[in-house]
C-alpha cells in the first residue's frame, strides 16, 4: 500500500471554508491523509523574513497561523469525511493539541527535525512518526522502530535535477516528501519503492503563498493517486503465492 499524504501546508491562506474544501478535494481524489501545518509564524520567523523565489511571504504565511478552534475543527471536517488528519507541529503547544485531538501519527517536518526538546515529545506520544530529511540526517537521539523517514530536500521549489532520487536507497528510506514542480518525481520514488508520498496540493497555484508553485492541482493529486494504486495493483499481480 502505497500512503498518498496530500499535504495542504499553508495553501489554504487562512480561509477555513478553502482549507475544509481541500478536506473534501483530497477526499474525492483518493489521498489517504490531508495534512495541514501548525506554528506561530514569529516564533518560527523571529526575524520576519520567509524568502522563497525572490521575495518575502511573511504577510501571506502569517494569515495562515490557525488557531486551537479552528485546528479542531479542521480535524473534525476529516472525521466527518473519513480522511486521516495529520499536521506538522513546530511548538509543544500545537503539539499538545494533536494529542488532545487524538492523531493516528506525528510529522515531523526537516525544520524541526534536529530539535531534541520536540523529538523527545513526539517520541513520548508512543505514536507512529514520520520525519522528513535529507539524505545526510542524524538524529540528535535515538529514534523508535515506528520511525518512517522521509526523503526531503527542504528547497521550494526543488529543482528536477536536485532531487537525486536515484541516491535514495527506499529499503531504508520509507518515503519521500516532494517539493519538486509537478508529478513525475513522486512517480519515480514510488516505481522506486516509495511507500509514503507526501505531495504539497492546491485547488489554484494562483492563490498567494510560497509552496503554490511546488504544489499538485485537484487533477495531478487524482493522477499521482492513480498512479500508486495501478503500481499496487502490479506488484500485488506479479506476486507469489
Amino acid at each position: 500500500m502505497v500512503t498518498i499524504i496530500a499535504e495542504a501546508g499553508i495553501n489554504h491562506t487562512g480561509d477555513m471554508n478553502l482549507a475544509k474544501e481541500m478536506v473534501c478535494t483530497a477526499r474525492s481524489v483518493g489521498a489517504d491523509v490531508f495534512k495541514t501545518q501548525l506554528y506561530d509564524v514569529d516564533k518560527v520567523f523571529p526575524n520576519g523574513l520567509i524568502m522563497a523565489q525572490g521575495r518575502n511571504w511573511y504577510n501571506e504565511v502569517k494569515k495562515t497561523q490557525f488557531s486551537k478552534e479552528q485546528v479542531f475543527a479542521l480535524a473534525e471536517c476529516c472525521r466527518s469525511h473519513k480522511i486521516e488528519f495529520m499536521a506538522s507541529a513546530f511548538d509543544l503547544e500545537r503539539l499538545s493539541w494533536l494529542e488532545e485531538i487524538g492523531v493516528k501519527r506525528h510529522k515531523i517536518a526537516s525544520r524541526m527535525n534536529l530539535n531534541r526538546e520536540h523529538l523527545e515529545a513526539v517520541i513520548s506520544t508512543g505514536k507512529e512518526i514520520l520525519l522528513s530529511c535529507t539524505l545526510d540526517y542524524y538524529s540528535p537521539l535515538s529514534l523508535p522502530m515506528n520511525t518512517k523517514f522521509l526523503y526531503c530536500i527542504p528547497q521550494y521549489p526543488t529543482p528536477l535535477t536536485e532531487v537525486h532520487l536515484k541516491d535514495v536507497d527506499f529499503q531504508r528510506y520509507d518515503g519521500f516528501s516532494d517539493h519538486a514542480v509537478g508529478i513525475e518525481a513522486a512517480m519515480v520514488a514510488i516505481s522506486r519503492g516509495a511507500r509514503i508520498i507526501e505531495k504539497h496540493f492546491t485547488l489554484d497555484r494562483a492563490l498567494p503563498g510560497p509552496d503554490q508553485i511546488c504544489s499538485a492541482n485537484p487533477k495531478e493529486l487524482k493522477e499521482l493517486v492513480k498512479f500508486a494504486r495501478k503500481v499496487e495493483e502490479i506488484l500485488d499481480a506479479g506476486s507469489v503465492t
